[in-house]
């Protein structure tokens, strides 16, 4: 009996066995609170009075602020892995997906916005995402990177309240990988059929427009939704982007597939290597962006580091074995797309949940994210051609809710729904509802200015002989 034969029992008792996972579980996330250190068996001599410690850094003040040398080393290199994600690790992946006569737009496009997004970052938006300013949008004093301070040669304290153990340079550069890889995400809806100067005005605009400001809202210290914000509306959970760079990325990406519309023709996917090559970096590279948010060398980024390896093996396997029993053959093109989607779904989850927790946000990614690709796609009938708003924005919300859900209060200070705090499902559900809503309304409005300015998409004649010839007077042997 082949497995089409039995694709709806098959299906029905794999969400069963995940369920009973699932239920069985439960029980190991109040485990870990409810564990006591143990009573010593004698106590230790006591030792010789020591000199009292210096005063902690006071990151409200902003004094006596140091930069701690081993955390500096690993944002730098956390910095470092998350450009290769972008370059060349997403333009890797995308470019594998494309038909070959597309491959050279596809991953210029990556590297071109790798360059635009660095330098709209150096003159406008890391002090409007990530200044003081209103709830809703930065300040201007750090436009042209002015002020900025690589040490604390005058003893005043590093002036970056979200990351006083690091000089604000090495901060500054490392929220700059996140916002090129949102960017360069977008480009996975409208492949292959959009103009390369539309791209560059459509991505520069929504830098500065819509990613900015939701950066803001989420991650600025006076931000609406900032969890470590006091005075915040609504407390949300996002410790490496489910909001700020999936939801937001998969959200303008639909938008713009809906605007261009759909391809004349379409092919599978001329290089699957190069996909699995580029998915492996973006594996890699992704424990920067995860463990790299904890934003120290410490206890909260080795969680996150272990979670993100987790949630990841586990929803690659499980799309892989939903293909496997919906269409009869497992493909490396399924099972890269269900490690991403792990890699998206735990990413808001990164620091706030246990091992556990991963490995059932991991379940529902490879799910519900094939399901995106798949179904939910043909049902409405857009042209999303590399997936970007079935993995990223379905992906990062599911990812988003369930952190409210498996958030465990040991880890990151927030306690989910599973102990005892529902309230905080509905925080996420506010946060992904205000993004979504603001990108779609945000980013119509741009991709209409640049369809009448320059126009969106190339001619049928380029569309049919490819984009490389036609765009860039290249072509891939």
């Amino acid at each position: 009996m082949t497995p089409k034969t039995f694709s709806r029992a098959g299906i029905l008792a794999l969400a069963g066995a995940m369920l009973l996972a699932i239920v069985l579980s439960l029980p190991a996330f109040h485990s870990a609170s409810a564990q006591t250190p143990a009573v010593p068996a004698a106590a230790a001599p006591a030792a010789a009075p020591a000199e009292p410690p210096p005063p902690a850094c006071d990151a409200k003040t902003l004094e006596k602020c140091t930069p701690n040398s081993g955390d500096t080393a690993w944002m730098l290199t956390s910095m470092a892995i998350v450009l290769m994600m972008t370059i060349p690790g997403l333009a890797l992946f995308y470019g594998g997906m494309v038909r070959k006569k597309n491959v050279g737009d596809t991953v210029m496009t990556s590297f071109a916005i790798t360059c635009l997004i660095s330098i709209l970052w150096l003159f406008l938006t890391y002090s409007l995402a990530f200044r003081s300013g209103t709830p809703f949008i930065g300040g201007l004093d750090r436009a042209f990177l002015q002020g900025i301070l690589s040490d604390i040669s005058k003893n005043i304290g590093n002036p970056n309240p979200l990351a006083p153990t690091i000089p604000e340079t090495v901060y500054s550069m490392f929220q700059l990988t996140f916002a090129i890889i949102t960017a360069a995400l977008i480009a996975g809806s409208f492949a292959e059929r959009m103009k390369f100067s539309a791209m560059l005005w459509f991505i520069g605009l929504w830098a500065i427009v819509v990613y900015s400001p939701i950066a803001h809202w989420v991650w600025g210290p006076d931000g609406v939704f900032n969890s470590a914000n006091p005075d915040a509306k609504f407390h949300v959970l996002d410790f490496a982007g489910g909001t700020v760079v999936h939801v937001n990325s998969g959200t303008a990406g639909l938008m713009a597939a809906l605007m261009v519309g759909r391809r004349k023709d379409t092919a599978p996917p001329h290089n699957m290597v190069l996909t699995l090559i580029g998915a492996s970096l973006l594996w890699v590279g992704w424990f920067g962006f995860n463990a790299g948010s904890a934003v120290s060398a410490g206890m909260q980024a080795g969680m996150a580091m272990a979670v993100t390896h987790l949630a990841t093996a586990t929803a690659g396997f499980t799309w892989m074995i939903v293909e496997w029993i919906m269409r009869g053959k497992p493909t490396v093109i399924g099972i890269c797309s269900g490690a991403v989607a792990g890699l998206v779904a735990i990413t808001p989850a990164s620091g706030f949940v246990g091992p556990m927790g991963a490995f059932c946000i991991g379940l529902a990614a490879g799910i519900v994210c094939y399901f995106g690709c798949t179904g939910l796609k043909h049902m409405f009938g857009y042209d999303d051609a590399l997936d970007t708003f079935g993995v990223h924005a379905v992906g990062g919300a599911a990812g988003a809710l369930l952190t409210g859900v498996f958030a465990v209060s040991e880890y990151g200070g927030t306690a989910g729904l599973i102990e005892g705090n529902p309230g905080q499902v509905a925080n996420q559900a506010i946060g992904i509802g205000c993004v979504f809503v603001y990108d779609v309304i945000m980013t119509l409005i741009i991709l209409k200015i640049v369809d009448l300015t320059v126009g969106l998409r190339v001619s049928e004649d380029v569309e049919r002989n490819g984009l490389d010839l036609a765009l860039h007077g290249e072509t891939v042997q």
